[in-house]
């Protein structure tokens, strides 16, 4: 939306007021040598009388006539004489000269007591100045009746012209005219029915509405007529002809349909010009297709119909309002608005400063010059943070021409340090609901957003992730409002923090889970899971070398977690459950490895902890690890509780030696030469050389 630069008119160039001629002879003879005829002139402060001795009281009446494309005009004039005679002279006037608005034409003027004339004197752009003929003598104290009648019409030619007439829209300037220093004269408009009517300034009194319909303005008698000045606004809803045209955006076909009001064709030949030559240009620099399925409407309008906008974009209709007198930049500035309307970015300064900053760009490709909202004193004087600018209609004029201006001056600041194929990339991912933040592997699949268009704050984390260049200084400056200055700080702190655990995970990626909570700037969450995620990885050496000392090989399952949804707060569970996986199977094999002793052998016989031991080392490297380390226990509790079960069954053994005698010990010694020799066989517990079998074959109680 751009809004509307009001016309402004000085009172200085239209109350010009009357001009008139000095007229002065004797009843008999012109005046003796040395004496000067009086001089009366009423107009331009710079050369009036102060009190002027030929006085004109006027009623104006202004008739809005748009079926004849034109205002007529009324002046009924009372012109009073207020000269006094002498003895010697007598004073009158014939004529006088008159200015009256510029452009005005079909002058006629008539009285009931004389036979007055009217011409046309000469024209400026400020003004028509009229010669006066009354038909009479005007003498001392006598006042003339006369009616002056002309049209003020409307001349066609550039849309942003002071006077419009028609049957949609009338535009044009009333004055009051009289002499100067004299009070008394009144202005009368009268509007058919049907129009909505705005007047500048607004301090006449409320219209009344007659019983035809029409609607009529008074001012009363003014006390400073030629002070007076009022620029008439007015409106009325029309029969609009609808037409098709075609524009081709990014290849594509772009369907226009063009609504224009019915007298004005003009209006129709440039749009239609304008955005053909324009959205081809548009959907280039931006880099994105037509976004619209079905036609664009582009319908004509007066600013009051639009709040006072020249131009207004309604994304759920696709109709763009252009004011009827609207430039150049109003138009590319609203069909950029195809693109940036709220569905590509969230935040209304970004969709108009990108709507200004694309239409800058394209007019410069057309070879148009265009009126772009600039920073002035004025606008700086309202400065907000951009952040803090409110809906459409919400704002004060300044506010809102501040508002396009800053925005308008922080895009070209953007679009300077990221060049435009990064602004058609970052463009790109939020068209397509890309979040900032991406696994450094290109190869892996884009991951989503998931919460619509990015606002300011995904707009900033879009731009430097896609650029490598920091724009956080430009939000500083234009965009954040006090209260927001220190999300910018936690945001700077929390992104060195990423960036480091990034380059720290070297081919490992961070988990989305850091990804999301950075998307969302909720750095109290991304800075607990970085904590998490930079203790993985300083734990992660020890891991290795832990599983290198067992032999085995660490499963792959703390970077599974550490890369994937679960965070790195699984991965560190894992880490560590895996390094306890590892200490409990390395410890069943330190105990495995000592030689056993008689007992331990008795003990051992017929079981197999090292079967268990090997299959934690299996279950370990698939990454069971509870099977893992519930193997690696029981291997290791076997071999530490051999010693005591082989005493006990020993115990038992020889206790049966009264009951069984020598089936016992035959019994004994058998189970003693077959555990040596599995022993011997798997090399797994050393000799027997050491140990006595004879002490069990005399029957003696091994100790």
């Amino acid at each position: 939306m751009i809004p509307r630069i009001l016309r402004t008119v000085a009172a200085g160039a239209i109350g010009l007021g009357l001009l008139l001629a000095p007229v002065g002879l004797g009843m008999s003879s012109w005046p003796a040598p040395g004496v000067s005829l009086p001089t009366i002139v009423l107009g331009p402060a710079s050369v009036r009388a102060a009190v002027p001795d030929l006085t004109l009281v006027t009623e104006a009446r202004y008739v809005v006539q748009p079926e004849r494309a034109r205002v007529h005009i009324v002046v009924d004039i009372v012109a009073t004489n207020h000269r006094r005679d002498t003895t010697t002279r007598r004073f009158y006037y014939e004529n006088a000269n008159l200015a009256v608005l510029p452009g005005t034409t079909r002058f006629t003027i008539a009285s009931d007591d004389a036979s007055p004339a009217v011409r046309v004197r000469s024209k400026t752009t400020a003004y028509t100045v009229l010669a006066i003929t009354f038909g009479k003598r005007l003498y001392s104290g006598q006042s003339l009746a006369l009616r002056l009648q002309f049209d003020l019409p409307d001349p066609g030619g550039a849309p942003t012209r002071t006077v419009r007439i028609g049957p949609s829209l009338v535009t044009f300037p009333a004055w009051a005219f009289a002499s100067d220093s004299t009070p008394g004269s009144s202005v009368t408009v009268v509007f058919p029915s049907g129009y909505s009517i705005r007047v500048e300034p607004d301090d006449l009194p409320p219209p009344v509405t007659a019983a035809t319909g029409a609607v009529v303005f008074r001012t009363g008698a003014l006390s400073k007529p030629l002070e007076f000045f009022a620029y008439f606004t007015a409106d009325r809803p029309a029969a609009l002809v609808e037409s098709t045209v075609e524009a081709t955006v990014e290849g594509s076909p772009v369907t226009l349909t063009l609504r224009r009001w019915e007298e004005d064709l003009a209006w129709q030949d440039r749009t239609e010009e304008l955005f053909r030559s324009g959205l081809p240009v548009l959907g280039d620099s931006i880099g994105l297709p037509f976004p619209l399925d079905e036609p664009l409407v582009v319908e004509e309008s007066a600013s009051r119909t639009t709040g006072g906008y020249a131009g207004l974009f309604d994304p759920k209709t696709r109709t763009i309002q252009v004011a009827y007198d609207a430039g150049s930049f109003v138009g590319l500035h609203e069909a950029a608005h195809a693109w940036f309307n709220g569905r590509l970015l969230a935040d209304r300064w970004s969709n108009e400063a990108f709507a200004s900053y694309y239409a800058t760009a394209a007019a410069e490709a057309l070879g148009l010059s265009v009126a772009a909202p600039a920073l002035g004193e004025e606008a700086e004087a309202a400065r907000i943070p951009l952040n803090a600018w409110g809906a459409v209609g919400s704002e004060s004029s300044e506010v809102e021409d501040y508002g396009y201006a800053a925005s308008l001056e922080l895009a070209s600041e953007i679009g300077e340090r990221a060049g435009p194929g990064v602004l058609r990339a970052v463009w790109t991912a939020a068209a397509s609901g890309e979040a900032a933040y991406q696994p450094v592997d290109p190869s892996r699949p884009r991951e989503r957003s998931g919460s619509g268009p990015p606002d300011w704050r995904g707009l900033l984390d879009l731009l430097e992730e896609r650029t490598g260049v920091t724009f956080a200084d430009l939000w500083s400056t234009w965009v954040v409002r006090p209260g927001e200055a220190g999300l910018l700080d936690e945001r700077r702190s929390t992104r060195a923090t990423y960036d480091a655990v990034t380059r720290a995970a070297g081919d490992w990626e961070l988990s989305p889970l850091i990804r999301s909570a950075m998307s969302a700037w909720q750095f109290d969450q991304a800075s607990e899971l970085l904590d998490q995620a930079s203790t993985v990885l300083d734990e992660l050496p020890a891991l290795e070398a832990d599983a290198r000392a067992a032999g085995v090989e660490p499963p792959g399952t703390v970077r599974e977690a550490f890369e994937g949804a679960a965070g790195p707060g699984a991965a560190l569970t894992e880490l560590r459950a895996e390094r306890a996986a590892i200490r409990e199977i390395a410890g069943a094999e330190a105990i495995g490895a000592q030689p056993p002793g008689v007992l331990a052998r008795v003990g051992l016989f017929g079981e197999t902890p090292g079967v268990e031991l090997a299959g934690a080392r299996a279950a370990f490297e698939s990454g069971d690890l509870t099977a893992a380390a519930g193997r690696a226990q029981v291997a290791r509790t076997t071999w530490s509780e051999a010693p005591e079960i082989g005493r006990k069954r020993l115990i038992v053994g020889l206790l049966g030696v009264g009951v069984v005698g020598g089936t016992t010990a035959f019994v004994l010694v058998t189970i003693l030469r077959r555990r040596r020799h599995e022993a011997v066989s798997a090399g797994a517990y050393g000799t027997l050389e050491d140990e006595s079998p004879q002490a069990v074959e005399t029957g003696d109680t091994p100790t």
